[in-house]
Protein backbone atom coordinates (compact mmCIF):
# COMPACT_ATOMS: atom_id res chain seq x y z
CA UNK A 1 0.00 0.00 0.00
CA UNK A 2 1.01 3.78 -0.58
CA UNK A 3 0.35 5.24 2.84
CA UNK A 4 0.82 9.25 4.27
CA UNK A 5 1.20 9.52 7.68
CA UNK A 6 0.13 13.03 8.80
CA UNK A 7 2.03 13.87 11.85
CA UNK A 8 1.07 16.97 14.32
CA UNK A 9 3.92 19.86 13.97
CA UNK A 10 4.55 20.54 17.32
CA UNK A 11 7.32 17.95 18.26
CA UNK A 12 9.96 16.42 16.33
CA UNK A 13 8.90 12.39 15.03
CA UNK A 14 10.35 11.14 17.57
CA UNK A 15 10.35 14.12 19.90
CA UNK A 16 13.79 14.80 21.08
CA UNK A 17 12.52 15.10 24.57
CA UNK A 18 8.45 14.70 25.95
CA UNK A 19 6.20 14.09 23.75
CA UNK A 20 3.26 11.30 22.82
CA UNK A 21 2.05 11.32 19.23
CA UNK A 22 4.85 12.64 17.46
CA UNK A 23 6.60 9.21 18.88
CA UNK A 24 3.99 7.12 18.37
CA UNK A 25 3.73 8.23 14.42
CA UNK A 26 7.46 7.72 13.98
CA UNK A 27 7.25 3.99 15.76
CA UNK A 28 4.20 3.13 13.31
CA UNK A 29 5.79 4.88 10.36
CA UNK A 30 8.99 2.78 10.57
CA UNK A 31 7.20 -0.44 11.44
CA UNK A 32 4.92 -0.19 8.37
CA UNK A 33 8.35 0.65 6.22
CA UNK A 34 10.00 -2.65 7.89
CA UNK A 35 6.54 -4.56 6.91
CA UNK A 36 7.53 -3.78 3.31
CA UNK A 37 4.95 -0.95 2.59
CA UNK A 38 5.94 2.66 1.20
CA UNK A 39 5.28 5.24 3.57
CA UNK A 40 5.54 8.68 3.16
CA UNK A 41 6.07 10.82 6.17
CA UNK A 42 4.65 14.27 6.06
CA UNK A 43 6.27 16.50 9.38
CA UNK A 44 8.76 19.08 10.00
CA UNK A 45 12.70 18.84 8.65
CA UNK A 46 14.46 17.01 11.20
CA UNK A 47 12.46 14.44 11.51
CA UNK A 48 13.98 10.75 11.22
CA UNK A 49 12.45 8.10 9.22
CA UNK A 50 13.01 5.29 6.86
CA UNK A 51 9.97 6.38 5.04
CA UNK A 52 10.11 9.23 2.35
CA UNK A 53 9.96 12.57 4.18
CA UNK A 54 8.10 15.42 2.87
CA UNK A 55 9.34 18.07 5.14
CA UNK A 56 6.75 20.63 5.59
CA UNK A 57 8.09 23.28 8.10
CA UNK A 58 11.92 23.66 8.93
CA UNK A 59 11.73 22.52 12.47
CA UNK A 60 9.20 21.20 14.91
CA UNK A 61 7.16 24.47 16.95
CA UNK A 62 7.75 23.97 20.86
CA UNK A 63 12.24 23.99 20.43
CA UNK A 64 11.56 26.34 17.81
CA UNK A 65 13.66 29.61 18.92
CA UNK A 66 11.59 31.89 17.27
CA UNK A 67 9.47 34.17 19.87
CA UNK A 68 6.33 34.48 17.09
CA UNK A 69 4.92 31.41 15.84
CA UNK A 70 1.75 30.30 14.39
CA UNK A 71 0.65 26.81 15.13
CA UNK A 72 -2.54 27.29 12.89
CA UNK A 73 -0.99 28.36 9.87
CA UNK A 74 1.96 25.80 9.94
CA UNK A 75 -0.46 22.90 9.91
CA UNK A 76 -2.76 24.88 7.40
CA UNK A 77 -0.06 25.00 4.98
CA UNK A 78 0.87 21.21 5.53
CA UNK A 79 -2.22 20.37 4.80
CA UNK A 80 -2.33 21.60 2.01
CA UNK A 81 0.73 20.20 0.63
CA UNK A 82 -0.97 16.81 1.37
CA UNK A 83 -3.98 17.90 -0.72
CA UNK A 84 -2.07 18.67 -3.67
CA UNK A 85 -0.89 14.91 -3.35
CA UNK A 86 -3.27 13.01 -2.15
CA UNK A 87 -4.33 11.28 -5.75
CA UNK A 88 -0.23 9.62 -5.09
CA UNK A 89 -1.78 7.77 -2.11
CA UNK A 90 -3.77 4.69 -1.05
CA UNK A 91 -4.46 5.68 2.89
CA UNK A 92 -4.43 9.27 4.77
CA UNK A 93 -3.34 8.59 7.71
CA UNK A 94 -4.09 11.51 9.95
CA UNK A 95 -3.04 11.81 13.26
CA UNK A 96 -4.21 15.76 13.33
CA UNK A 97 -7.44 15.92 15.10
CA UNK A 98 -9.86 16.92 13.73
CA UNK A 99 -7.84 20.35 11.79
CA UNK A 100 -8.27 18.50 7.92
CA UNK A 101 -12.55 17.79 8.09
CA UNK A 102 -12.87 20.44 5.98
CA UNK A 103 -10.10 20.15 3.66
CA UNK A 104 -10.67 16.42 2.93
CA UNK A 105 -14.23 15.97 3.01
CA UNK A 106 -14.36 14.60 -1.17
CA UNK A 107 -11.59 12.28 0.15
CA UNK A 108 -13.11 11.27 3.70
CA UNK A 109 -13.40 7.40 2.17
CA UNK A 110 -9.45 7.57 1.87
CA UNK A 111 -8.86 8.79 5.49
CA UNK A 112 -8.39 7.26 8.99
CA UNK A 113 -7.74 9.52 11.82
CA UNK A 114 -6.19 8.46 14.91
CA UNK A 115 -7.66 10.93 17.83
CA UNK A 116 -4.89 11.22 20.39
CA UNK A 117 -6.46 13.26 23.05
CA UNK A 118 -9.23 13.14 25.76
CA UNK A 119 -12.68 13.56 23.85
CA UNK A 120 -14.66 15.11 27.17
CA UNK A 121 -14.80 18.67 25.68
CA UNK A 122 -17.14 21.10 24.75
CA UNK A 123 -17.80 21.46 21.24
CA UNK A 124 -16.16 18.25 20.24
CA UNK A 125 -19.14 16.17 19.87
CA UNK A 126 -20.75 18.91 17.49
CA UNK A 127 -17.30 18.46 14.83
CA UNK A 128 -18.22 14.71 14.85
CA UNK A 129 -21.70 15.07 14.48
CA UNK A 130 -21.09 17.54 11.12
CA UNK A 131 -18.35 15.01 9.71
CA UNK A 132 -19.55 11.97 10.43
CA UNK A 133 -17.91 10.30 7.26
CA UNK A 134 -14.12 10.55 8.43
CA UNK A 135 -13.41 6.99 9.74
CA UNK A 136 -11.75 6.72 13.62
CA UNK A 137 -9.31 5.35 15.27
CA UNK A 138 -9.62 5.44 19.24
CA UNK A 139 -5.81 4.49 21.23
CA UNK A 140 -8.24 3.05 24.14
CA UNK A 141 -11.51 1.85 24.54
CA UNK A 142 -12.05 3.88 27.30
CA UNK A 143 -11.38 7.05 25.42
CA UNK A 144 -14.66 6.62 23.49
CA UNK A 145 -17.24 7.05 26.17
CA UNK A 146 -17.72 10.68 25.89
CA UNK A 147 -18.32 10.32 21.98
CA UNK A 148 -20.03 6.77 21.12
CA UNK A 149 -21.75 8.05 18.40
CA UNK A 150 -18.46 8.93 16.23
CA UNK A 151 -17.80 6.97 13.06
CA UNK A 152 -15.10 4.33 15.10
CA UNK A 153 -13.86 1.94 13.07
CA UNK A 154 -11.15 0.15 15.43
CA UNK A 155 -9.34 0.61 18.48
CA UNK A 156 -5.68 0.12 17.75
CA UNK A 157 -3.14 0.63 20.81
CA UNK A 158 -0.02 2.26 20.59
CA UNK A 159 2.84 0.05 20.40
CA UNK A 160 6.91 0.89 20.21
CA UNK A 161 10.02 -0.87 18.83
CA UNK A 162 11.22 -4.16 20.56
CA UNK A 163 15.09 -2.79 20.54
CA UNK A 164 14.10 0.77 21.64
CA UNK A 165 15.28 0.04 25.09
CA UNK A 166 17.00 -2.25 27.20
CA UNK A 167 15.59 -4.58 29.62
CA UNK A 168 16.18 -4.28 33.34
CA UNK A 169 16.51 -7.18 35.14
CA UNK A 170 16.85 -5.51 38.59
CA UNK A 171 16.24 -2.44 40.30
CA UNK A 172 18.01 -0.02 42.40
CA UNK A 173 14.96 0.47 44.56
CA UNK A 174 13.85 3.83 44.36
CA UNK A 175 10.32 4.76 42.41
CA UNK A 176 9.92 6.53 39.30
CA UNK A 177 7.47 9.17 37.87
CA UNK A 178 8.00 9.90 34.06
CA UNK A 179 5.87 12.65 32.57
CA UNK A 180 4.34 16.10 33.00
CA UNK A 181 3.99 17.91 35.75
CA UNK A 182 0.42 19.21 36.30
CA UNK A 183 -2.98 18.66 37.94
CA UNK A 184 -3.98 15.54 36.35
CA UNK A 185 -1.05 13.82 36.57
CA UNK A 186 -1.11 13.81 40.36
CA UNK A 187 3.29 14.74 41.07
CA UNK A 188 1.62 15.25 44.03
CA UNK A 189 0.54 11.40 45.10
CA UNK A 190 3.91 10.13 43.64
CA UNK A 191 5.60 11.92 46.42
CA UNK A 192 3.28 10.88 49.12
CA UNK A 193 3.30 7.21 47.85
CA UNK A 194 7.14 7.13 48.06
CA UNK A 195 7.18 9.12 51.31
CA UNK A 196 4.99 6.73 53.22
CA UNK A 197 7.23 3.76 51.68
CA UNK A 198 10.20 5.93 52.73
CA UNK A 199 11.56 5.02 49.45
CA UNK A 200 13.56 7.33 47.04
CA UNK A 201 11.38 8.90 43.91
CA UNK A 202 12.90 10.10 41.11
CA UNK A 203 11.21 12.45 38.85
CA UNK A 204 11.47 13.18 35.00
CA UNK A 205 9.16 15.24 34.01
CA UNK A 206 8.50 18.59 31.76
CA UNK A 207 6.83 21.87 33.06
CA UNK A 208 4.68 23.25 30.77
CA UNK A 209 4.17 27.08 30.37
CA UNK A 210 0.37 26.70 31.83
CA UNK A 211 2.04 24.19 34.66
CA UNK A 212 4.20 27.16 36.02
CA UNK A 213 2.41 28.27 38.71
CA UNK A 214 1.16 24.61 40.24
CA UNK A 215 4.94 23.86 40.07
CA UNK A 216 5.84 26.29 41.66
CA UNK A 217 3.36 26.85 44.44
CA UNK A 218 2.31 22.87 44.70
CA UNK A 219 5.24 20.30 43.80
CA UNK A 220 8.40 22.47 43.74
CA UNK A 221 7.99 23.29 47.47
CA UNK A 222 6.95 19.25 47.97
CA UNK A 223 10.04 18.67 46.34
CA UNK A 224 12.49 20.50 47.90
CA UNK A 225 11.01 19.80 51.18
CA UNK A 226 11.16 15.99 50.98
CA UNK A 227 15.26 14.30 50.84
CA UNK A 228 13.90 11.41 49.06
CA UNK A 229 12.72 12.95 46.13
CA UNK A 230 15.03 14.19 43.26
CA UNK A 231 13.86 16.21 40.09
CA UNK A 232 15.56 15.36 37.14
CA UNK A 233 13.40 17.16 34.63
CA UNK A 234 13.15 16.21 30.85
CA UNK A 235 14.71 13.62 29.31
CA UNK A 236 14.55 11.56 25.87
CA UNK A 237 14.60 8.48 24.86
CA UNK A 238 18.24 7.38 25.10
CA UNK A 239 17.77 8.10 28.67
CA UNK A 240 14.75 6.03 29.22
CA UNK A 241 16.59 2.40 29.57
CA UNK A 242 18.51 3.58 33.04
CA UNK A 243 15.99 5.74 34.47
CA UNK A 244 12.57 3.13 34.20
CA UNK A 245 15.18 0.06 34.06
CA UNK A 246 16.19 0.85 37.16
CA UNK A 247 13.63 1.76 39.10
CA UNK A 248 11.28 -0.64 41.27
CA UNK A 249 7.75 0.51 40.17
CA UNK A 250 6.58 2.87 37.53
CA UNK A 251 3.66 5.49 39.84
CA UNK A 252 1.23 6.42 37.17
CA UNK A 253 -1.12 7.98 39.46
CA UNK A 254 -3.17 9.85 37.20
CA UNK A 255 -6.49 11.89 38.21
CA UNK A 256 -7.94 12.13 34.41
CA UNK A 257 -9.24 9.85 31.88
CA UNK A 258 -5.77 9.43 29.96
CA UNK A 259 -6.38 7.85 26.65
CA UNK A 260 -3.49 6.14 26.84
CA UNK A 261 -0.32 6.33 28.72
CA UNK A 262 2.48 5.55 26.37
CA UNK A 263 5.27 6.10 29.78
CA UNK A 264 3.38 2.68 31.01
CA UNK A 265 4.58 0.31 27.66
CA UNK A 266 7.90 2.06 28.00
CA UNK A 267 8.16 0.88 31.43
CA UNK A 268 6.93 -2.29 30.36
CA UNK A 269 9.41 -2.47 28.51
CA UNK A 270 11.92 -2.49 30.81
CA UNK A 271 10.62 -5.48 32.88
CA UNK A 272 9.50 -2.65 35.21
CA UNK A 273 5.89 -3.09 36.87
CA UNK A 274 3.12 -0.10 36.92
CA UNK A 275 1.14 0.86 40.07
CA UNK A 276 -1.66 3.13 37.94
CA UNK A 277 -4.59 4.45 39.35
CA UNK A 278 -7.46 2.50 37.34
CA UNK A 279 -8.46 5.68 35.41
CA UNK A 280 -9.23 6.23 31.57
CA UNK A 281 -7.10 3.48 29.66
CA UNK A 282 -5.03 1.84 32.62
CA UNK A 283 -6.81 -1.06 33.15
CA UNK A 284 -6.61 -2.03 28.98
CA UNK A 285 -2.74 -1.47 29.23
CA UNK A 286 -1.87 -2.77 33.05
CA UNK A 287 -3.08 -6.17 33.44
CA UNK A 288 -3.45 -6.44 37.39
CA UNK A 289 -0.74 -8.76 39.27
CA UNK A 290 0.98 -9.18 36.44
CA UNK A 291 2.29 -6.21 34.74
CA UNK A 292 1.28 -3.87 37.69
CA UNK A 293 -1.37 -3.61 39.75
CA UNK A 294 -4.63 -0.98 39.61
CA UNK A 295 -5.54 0.45 42.69
CA UNK A 296 -8.27 2.93 43.46
CA UNK A 297 -7.61 4.73 46.56
CA UNK A 298 -3.67 6.55 48.00
CA UNK A 299 -3.75 3.48 50.07
CA UNK A 300 -3.91 0.72 47.45
CA UNK A 301 -1.41 2.72 45.71
CA UNK A 302 1.25 2.57 48.60
CA UNK A 303 0.28 -1.18 49.27
CA UNK A 304 0.85 -2.60 45.50
CA UNK A 305 3.86 0.11 45.38
CA UNK A 306 5.10 -1.74 48.18
CA UNK A 307 5.26 -5.19 46.64
CA UNK A 308 5.54 -4.32 43.38
CA UNK A 309 9.21 -5.68 43.76
CA UNK A 310 7.57 -9.15 43.77
CA UNK A 311 6.46 -9.25 40.33
CA UNK A 312 8.21 -11.24 37.61
CA UNK A 313 10.51 -8.35 35.38
CA UNK A 314 11.16 -11.11 32.47
CA UNK A 315 7.28 -11.68 32.47
CA UNK A 316 6.39 -8.12 32.54
CA UNK A 317 9.31 -7.61 29.02
CA UNK A 318 7.27 -10.76 27.57
CA UNK A 319 3.55 -9.10 27.69
CA UNK A 320 5.33 -6.26 26.59
CA UNK A 321 6.67 -7.58 23.24
CA UNK A 322 3.39 -9.93 22.45
CA UNK A 323 0.98 -6.72 22.73
CA UNK A 324 2.47 -3.22 22.79
CA UNK A 325 5.29 -3.58 20.23
CA UNK A 326 5.14 -1.39 17.38
CA UNK A 327 5.21 -4.62 14.65
CA UNK A 328 2.18 -5.78 16.32
CA UNK A 329 0.51 -1.84 16.26
CA UNK A 330 1.41 -1.67 12.56
CA UNK A 331 -0.56 -4.99 11.85
CA UNK A 332 -3.22 -4.10 13.46
CA UNK A 333 -3.24 -0.73 11.43
CA UNK A 334 -2.61 -2.83 8.46
CA UNK A 335 -6.46 -4.18 8.82
CA UNK A 336 -7.87 -0.84 9.36
CA UNK A 337 -6.32 0.27 6.17
CA UNK A 338 -7.60 -3.16 4.53
CA UNK A 339 -11.30 -2.20 5.68
CA UNK A 340 -11.14 1.18 4.45
CA UNK A 341 -9.97 0.02 0.85
CA UNK A 342 -12.36 -3.02 0.83
CA UNK A 343 -15.17 -0.32 0.87
CA UNK A 344 -13.91 1.83 -1.78
CA UNK A 345 -15.68 1.58 -5.21
CA UNK A 346 -13.73 -0.11 -7.87
CA UNK A 347 -12.90 3.37 -9.72
CA UNK A 348 -10.76 3.86 -6.50
CA UNK A 349 -9.23 0.92 -6.31
CA UNK A 350 -5.34 0.95 -5.81
CA UNK A 351 -4.56 -1.35 -8.76
CA UNK A 352 -7.12 -0.34 -11.20
CA UNK A 353 -5.57 3.30 -10.41
CA UNK A 354 -2.16 2.54 -10.84
CA UNK A 355 -3.00 1.04 -14.62
CA UNK A 356 -5.05 4.01 -15.43
CA UNK A 357 -2.02 6.28 -14.20
CA UNK A 358 0.49 4.09 -16.36
CA UNK A 359 -1.84 4.43 -18.96
CA UNK A 360 -2.29 8.22 -19.04
CA UNK A 361 1.50 9.00 -18.61
CA UNK A 362 3.28 5.99 -20.08
CA UNK A 363 5.09 3.38 -17.78
CA UNK A 364 8.74 4.71 -18.63
CA UNK A 365 7.48 7.69 -16.85
CA UNK A 366 5.49 6.08 -13.36
CA UNK A 367 8.35 5.92 -10.36
CA UNK A 368 6.98 3.18 -8.66
CA UNK A 369 8.31 -0.04 -9.69
CA UNK A 370 5.98 -2.50 -8.52
CA UNK A 371 2.73 -0.39 -9.32
CA UNK A 372 4.39 -0.51 -12.97
CA UNK A 373 5.10 -4.11 -13.19
CA UNK A 374 1.69 -5.47 -11.77
CA UNK A 375 -0.15 -2.79 -14.02
CA UNK A 376 1.72 -3.74 -17.35
CA UNK A 377 1.06 -7.48 -16.59
CA UNK A 378 -2.88 -6.65 -15.81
Amino acid sequence: MKIAQITPLYEAVPPRLYGGTERVVAHLTDALVDLGHDVTLFASAEAETRARLIPVRDQAIRLDPAPLKSELAAHMAMLSDVLKRADDFDVLHFHTDMIHFPFFERLADKTITTLHGRLDMKDLPGVYERWPQFGLVSISDDQRRPMPFAGWKATVHHGMPADLYDFGPRSDGYLAFLGRISPEKRPDRAIEIATKLNKPLKMAAKVDAADKVYWETVIRPMVEANPLVEFIGEIGDHQKSVFLGRAEALLFPIDWPEPFGLVMIEAMACGTPVVAFRCGSTSEVIEDGETGFLVDTLEQAIAAAGRAHLLDRDAIRARFDLRFSSTAMARRYLDVYGDLLARRPFAEDPVHRAVTRIRKRGSDEFPSAPDRTMALQL
